[in-house]
């Protein structure tokens, strides 16, 4: 972990001097900033906030394609005490105009026309990341004694979603994300000398948080796109010689493709972090044969408390399916349908407590209520949702998510033990369980590769008890993925149905 001093607000980890300010900090495109430059465009951007009136408790929108714009303007926004949103670009039409009026922001910046519009049609004032540039390079400064937030203040709000609900915001606090921030760092130890290429748009909290730890260490932060994780993702990798490369399993297995099919330099990568979905073994498995020098480090988390375990690099070798330990300071476990406390080695909802946890939905207190269950009334528990188990160590091991796990023939399975199963099937590339439904009677198994899928639910009696198999399965030739790189099963239900295939 970093010896500087510790932040109380989260636009302090930038002000921390740099040993080397003129060292790249950030590249977007074909942009780099330094470390310094970093800090100026930030106080420049707070500037030009100020001056169109944002303050204290005042909500930003930004959306994930303002370029270079962005990360300045995360701190600039944390500086005044302004609670900043990061949206996906594709965010758009009904959707964006709920997160509008949910949040009621006092700006948008935008560099999509039509999100601009939508904005300004629901009374938003909104601008262009250049437009705003252009602003900030004239606003009077300093700030002087314009009064700032405190470490309880909301500093963030990440919209998130389940399959059919319009998003919900998680409210981060100073506080609760400098605590993240500082524990993962404790557990992965970005370094000075890094290059940290990240794929994810910076509206998926794995994404964001590659900016403060970035930033904690002093490392380099390569912001790429969503494209760039298909087959440019080699590419960019050498051209920005990454040394760290936080991924979700698409983006992993997408890489592995693109080494073993590709001769010629590989990058310099000594780190991989996956969270967001299991990470089929047989992906680091073979990253390792072609990167001799690359250590894995698997996490388990979800947007309501950031991180709740990393494992040791290379951990998955010795503890298959671990997720590893809670952060430190926190308390992970599992309970019962009545809440109880589960010993060892009993799946139960993956349940957890600590400063990581966030404030709690904006605006949203009958859910606030149904995920704060409260014990003896005393200590709040954040209910994941999903499910898991731990050792008698504290590790944990992940189940599945509450969507994921399914009733057969009057037994629980899992879908993530049935797509790790079915991806040892040595022609099947990817895989995915539709879990029942009203529409679905029967789970339904969806693979991509070379597989006759005719003949994959009898293969993988070898892998499965009978009643875990899926009846159905059926082949196609990619699964769909959303904008964060997981696999878009509504999608792909819908995809089907549209064939008539379920």
């Amino acid at each position: 972990m970093s010896a500087q001093p510790q932040a109380a607000l989260l636009h302090e980890l930038l002000d921390v001097p740099a040993a080397d300010p003129a060292r790249p900090a950030l590249t977007c495109a074909d942009a780099t900033l330094t470390r310094a430059e970093l800090v100026q465009a930030g106080h420049r951007y707070a500037a030009a906030l100020h001056a169109r009136g944002l303050g204290r408790g005042d909500r930003l929108v930004v959306t994930s394609d303002a370029g270079t714009t962005l990360v300045p303007l995360i701190f600039a926004a944390s500086r005044l005490g302004v609670v900043f949103s990061v949206l996906h670009d594709q965010v758009r039409g009904d959707v964006l105009r709920h997160v509008l009026a949910d949040c009621e922001p006092a700006l948008v910046v935008a560099s999509s026309a039509a999100t601009r519009d939508i904005a300004e049609q629901a009374g938003v004032a909104a601008v262009a990341p250049a437009d705003l540039d252009a602003e900030a390079a004239t606003a009077p400064a300093p700030l002087g004694a314009v009064p700032g937030p405190l470490p309880v203040d909301p500093v963030c709000l990440i919209y998130t979603s389940g399959t059919t609900a319009m998003p919900k915001a998680v409210v981060s606090t100073h506080q609760q994300m400098l605590f993240a921030v500082h524990a993962i760092a404790e557990r992965l130890g970005y370094r000075a000398d890094d290059t940290v290429y990240c794929p994810l748009p910076l509206s998926f909290d794995y994404g964001l948080y590659q900016v403060f730890l970035s930033v904690l260490a002093g490392s380099h932060l390569w912001l790429g796109t969503a494209a760039e994780s298909g087959p440019a993702l080699l590419a960019n990798l050498l051209r920005s010689q990454a040394t760290v490369l936080p991924a979700v399993p698409p983006v992993s297995a997408a890489l592995l493709r693109l080494l073993r099919r590709r001769g010629g330099p590989r990058p310099p990568l000594r780190l991989l972090t996956n969270t967001g979905a299991a990470l089929p073994p047989d992906i680091p498995r073979g990253l390792r044969e072609v990167l001799p020098d690359l250590r894995v480090q698997l996490m388990f988390g979800l947007t309501e408390c950031k991180r709740l375990t990393i494992a040791e690099p290379d951990e998955d070798l010795v503890r298959p399916g671990s997720c590893g330990l809670p952060l430190t300071g926190t308390e992970v476990f599992v309970v019962d349908e009545a809440g109880e406390r589960l010993p060892a080695g009993e799946v139960g909802e993956i349940t957890v407590r600590g400063p990581n946890v966030m404030a709690g939905y904006w605006r949203r207190p009958e859910l606030n209520a149904t995920r704060f269950p409260r014990r003896d009334g005393l200590f709040p528990e954040l209910r994941t949702g999903d499910y898991g188990w731990t050792d008698e160590a504290g590790r944990l091991y992940f189940a599945g998510r509450r969507d994921d796990i399914y009733k057969q023939d009057g037994f629980r399975v899992s879908a993530i033990e049935v797509e790790a199963a079915a991806r040892r099937l040595p022609d099947v590339d990817t895989a995915a369980v539709l879990t029942p439904d009203a529409t679905r009677p029967q789970a339904v198994l969806v693979v991509t590769g070379a597989a006759d899928p005719a003949t994959v639910p009898a293969r993988l009696r070898e892998h499965l008890e009978d009643y875990k198999i899926p009846a159905v399965c059926h082949a196609v030739p990619a699964l769909p993925v959303n904008a964060n790189g997981k696999t878009a099963k509504a999608v792909l239900a819908g995809q089907l149905a549209e064939a008539g295939r379920v």
